[in-house]
């Protein structure tokens, strides 16, 4: 058995699960999207994800014991039949693609959700989905479920269906919260069948581990103290250039 031990993959990777686990925690789901592109500069896109996956199932569990008396479980039981469907989906795309496919993959989601986050702050809107919508609840859950299974970036889709809702921010984060605890939980198969649970990932998991209960606890605890704003533009700039990076990377590997 042996672990990485590349120090730029640490580098790259501490900060990313930070990051994760505080958005877990208070700051919203969506701010988790920086982490695999930032892992993915260390390793492939697909050993990324699938070490980062056991160390979400960490921070759910924390996340959803500070947040499950606050989620809204109407709406979570309304997304999840859709959301599954695209970690079913998301689940055949993974085996079956090359990995520079998974990496244009990656950067093209991580430049859209990009725009998606330019435009609402442009047009002064976060989406265009109707409230209690059940094809609209279906759609852009099966997308999140997609984008959740293939780079852990769930949020952004998911945001698009919550956001029009008008929940309380409390609420929206712990149905967020607990919605994708559901969702990390069904995605242990599709990982588990890719053969990517290996001792390697699995022990180099094991020592990332410990940041997962101190990025939520750090989220819950600035969740009234900063700008979310600020945030997320600096997380969405580094999601830019990471983009970038791996789309260009991606298409030069497949032409």
């Amino acid at each position: 058995m042996a672990i990485i031990t590349d120090p730029n993959f640490y580098f790259l990777s501490v900060p990313a699960v930070l990051i994760y686990g505080i958005g877990k925690g208070g700051l919203g789901g969506a701010l988790g999207i920086i982490a695999v592109p930032l892992m993915a500069f260390a390793v492939s896109p697909l050993q990324a994800a699938a070490i980062l996956l056991p160390i979400l199932c960490v921070m759910d569990v924390f996340a959803v014991r500070y947040h499950y008396k606050n989620a809204d479980y109407k709406v979570i039981k309304k997304m999840l039949p859709g959301a599954l469907l695209g970690v079913v989906i998301a689940g055949v795309y993974i085996n079956v693609v090359p990995q520079a496919g998974l990496k244009l993959t990656i950067g093209v989601l991580s430049l859209w959700f990009c725009a998606q986050y330019i435009g609402s702050m442009l047009t002064n809107r976060t989406s265009v989905a109707k409230p209690n919508n059940t094809v609209g609840a279906t759609m852009w859950g099966a997308v999140s479920g997609f984008s959740s299974t293939t780079i852990h970036a769930g949020g952004g889709p998911a945001s698009i269906y919550l956001l029009p809702l008008k929940l309380e921010k409390v609420t929206l984060i712990a149905t967020m919260a607990v919605f994708f605890a559901l969702l990390n939980v069904a995605k242990l198969v599709p990982y588990a069948l890719s053969g990517e649970f290996d001792s390697t990932n699995v022990l180099t998991a094991s020592v990332l581990m410990p940041l997962a209960p101190l990025g939520v606890s750090m989220g819950v605890w600035l969740l009234h103290r900063v700008s979310q704003t600020r945030i997320y533009q600096l997380c969405y700039l580094f999601l830019f250039l990471s983009g970038a990076k791996l789309s260009y990377g991606g298409l030069l590997a497949i032409i």
